[in-house]
C-alpha cells in the first residue's frame, strides 16, 4: 500500500493559505496549513510524511530561517518556497541551501500541482528506503526473526550477540535453507559497523572473470566500485563460499592480509553446501580457513530443534492467511507429531513453502499437512520420518504449547476465553504457560 503523504502550506496570508489548500485538496492532496514558521515547527518532524511549501517573506520567523530549521532537523525533507516578483536572488539560495524547488508570485497552479506531485513521489521514496535501511540494520528487528525457544536457537542468538560486537571475520556454516543469511545481517545489526555498509554477492552465481572483476576489479564504467571497495569500512558478505575459485581465494587472501588488525573490512563468509566426504577445510584453502574461521558459526538444522518446528509452522501460515485473506489450518496432534518428525532436508525453507501451501489448501477446503510433507519427502529422496524417534512426553509437550499459543494468539491473550475453549482451570492454565514460557502480554 502507498504511503499516505501530506502537504504542509506556511504562510502568513489567509488567502494564500486557502487557495493554495483548496487547489491541491482539489488535485488530489491531503492539506495542512500554518499561519507562521514557529506553528510549522510544533507539527513537524523529521519523519514528517509529506512535503513543505513556504512562502519566503513572513513576519517573525521567514520561510528561509524555516528551510534551514527543516534541514538541519531532515535533509531529505522537500521543502517548495514561494517567492515574490524580482526575489530570484534569495531562491537561487534557497536551492543552495537545500530547497527543493521555487515559485515566483504570480505561479502557474499546475506548475505548482507537478512540482508537489514529484516532490511526495520523492519524500515517498525517501521514507520507505529508510524504513527498509532501519529493518536491516536493527538488530532488535532481525534477532526477532530468529523465532524459536530450543537450546540451538538460544545459543545461537548469544553467538550472534557476542561476535557481532567483535572486528574478526566469520564463518556461517550450515544446511541449505537453515537462515544463513538472516544471520549474517543480524551479526552486520548487533555491531559497531550496523551504520556502514552490508555488501553481499553469491560466489556462486558468476564465471570466474565475473565474479574476480565484481569483486576485486576492474568494473565497466558506470558499474560503481568493486565490492571490496564498496563495502570498505563496513562488511562485506560473501555467500556460498565454496564455490570461490582458488585463484580468486588467493586474491582474497591478500585482500585480508593488507587489512592489518582490526580489519577495515570485515568479512562475513557463508558455506551453504560441499561434497559429503569434504570438510569446509578441504573446501577451502587452509590459510584462507583459518582467517576466516577463526570465528564459526554452524547454524542448527530444523529436524534437531524440536517445538520451534510447531511454532514457525504457526507463524508462517498465520502470516501467510493474513495475507490471502483467509483462516490458518488448524494443526491436529496427528499431524503436529508428523511435522516434528519429518526431516525437513530443505530446512526453515522448506517449512515456510509448506505454510503457504497449507493456507492455500485451507482456503480451497481440501489437502492435508501429512500430503504436503508426503510430496516434498518424495520429491527429495527421504523418508517420511526422521530416523531418530523421540519420547512420546516430547511430542504431547511441543503440541500442548502449540495448542495453548495459538488459542493464546486467537483470543488475543484473553484468559477467560482461552480457559474455556481449553477446559481448563486458571491455575492450570497459569502453570502450563509458566512452564512452556509463555506471557500473556505477548498477546494483547
Amino acid at each position: 500500500m502507498a504511503r499516505a503523504m501530506k502537504v504542509a502550506i506556511v504562510d502568513d496570508e489567509a488567502d494564500m493559505r486557502a487557495s493554495i489548500s483548496q487547489w491541491l485538496a482539489l488535485s488530489g492532496f491531503d492539506t495542512e496549513t500554518y499561519p507562521s514558521a514557529e506553528d510549522a515547527l510544533k507539527a513537524i518532524g523529521p519523519e514528517f510524511p509529506g512535503v513543505v511549501i513556504s512562502d519566503i517573506k513572513m513576519p517573525g520567523m521567514d520561510g528561509m530561517a524555516l528551510l534551514k530549521r527543516l534541514m538541519g532537523m531532515d535533509s531529505g525533507l522537500p521543502v517548495i518556497m514561494i517567492t515574490g516578483h524580482g526575489d530570484v536572488p534569495m531562491a537561487v539560495e534557497a536551492m543552495r541551501v537545500g530547497a527543493f524547488d521555487f515559485l515566483e508570485k504570480p505561479f502557474n497552479p499546475d506548475r505548482m500541482t507537478d512540482l508537489t506531485k514529484r516532490a511526495t513521489n520523492q519524500r515517498r521514496l525517501t521514507l520507505d528506503n529508510r524504513a527498509l535501511r532501519r529493518e536491516l540494520s536493527d538488530g532488535t528487528t532481525l534477532m526477532k526473526k530468529l523465532i524459536g525457544t530450543s537450546a540451538a536457537m538460544e545459543r545461537l542468538r548469544e553467538d550472534i550477540l557476542d561476535l557481532g560486537q567483535a572486528d574478526s571475520h566469520v564463518l556461517i556454516d550450515g544446511e541449505t535453507g537453515t537462515g544463513k543469511t538472516l544471520v549474517a545481517h543480524a551479526l552486520h545489526a548487533v555491531g559497531p559497523r550496523a551504520s556502514r555498509k552490508f555488501v553481499t554477492i553469491s560466489c556462486a552465481a558468476y564465471s570466474e572473470q565475473a565474479l574476480s572483476d565484481r569483486l576485486f576489479g576492474p568494473v565497466a564504467e558506470g558499474a560503481g566500485l568493486p565490492l571490496v571497495e564498496e563495502a570498505r569500512g563496513g562488511t562485506l558478505c560473501l555467500e556460498d563460499i565454496e564455490a570461490l575459485p582458488n585463484p580468486l581465494q588467493a586474491r582474497l587472501l591478500t585482500v585480508i592480509n593488507e587489512q592489518g588488525t582490526p580489519p577495515e573490512t570485515r568479512i562475513i563468509a557463508l558455506c551453504n553446501e560441499h561434497a559429503p566426504d569434504k570438510t569446509l577445510e578441504d573446501v577451502l584453502r587452509p590459510d584462507l580457513y583459518y582467517r576466516l574461521g577463526a570465528m564459526k558459526i554452524t547454524l542448527p538444522p530444523l529436524r534437531t530443534r524440536g517445538e520451534d518446528i510447531l511454532t514457525l509452522f504457526t507463524r508462517m501460515s498465520e502470516q501467510f492467511a493474513e495475507e490471502y485473506g483467509c483462516d490458518a489450518p488448524q494443526v491436529t496432534a496427528q499431524e503436529a507429531a508428523q511435522l516434528l518428525q519429518a526431516p525437513w532436508p530443505g530446512n526453515v525453507r522448506q517449512l515456510v513453502n509448506i505454510a503457504e501451501r497449507a493456507v492455500l489448501q485451507n482456503r480451497r477446503g481440501s489437502g492435508s499437512i501429512a500430503s504436503l510433507l508426503m510430496a516434498d519427502n518424495e520429491a527429495s529422496d527421504t523418508g517420511a520420518m526422521t530416523t531418530e524417534g523421540k519420547p512420546l512426553k516430547e511430542y504431547v509437550e511441543a503440541f500442548e504449547r502449540m495448542l495453548i499459543d495459538n488459542t493464546m494468539r486467537r483470543h488475543k491473550g484473553s484468559i477467560v476465553a482461552v480457559m474455556e475453549e481449553l477446559c481448563l482451570p486458571r491455575r492450570t492454565l497459569n502453570e502450563k504457560m509458566a512452564k512452556y514460557g509463555l506471557q500473556r502480554q505477548d498477546y494483547v
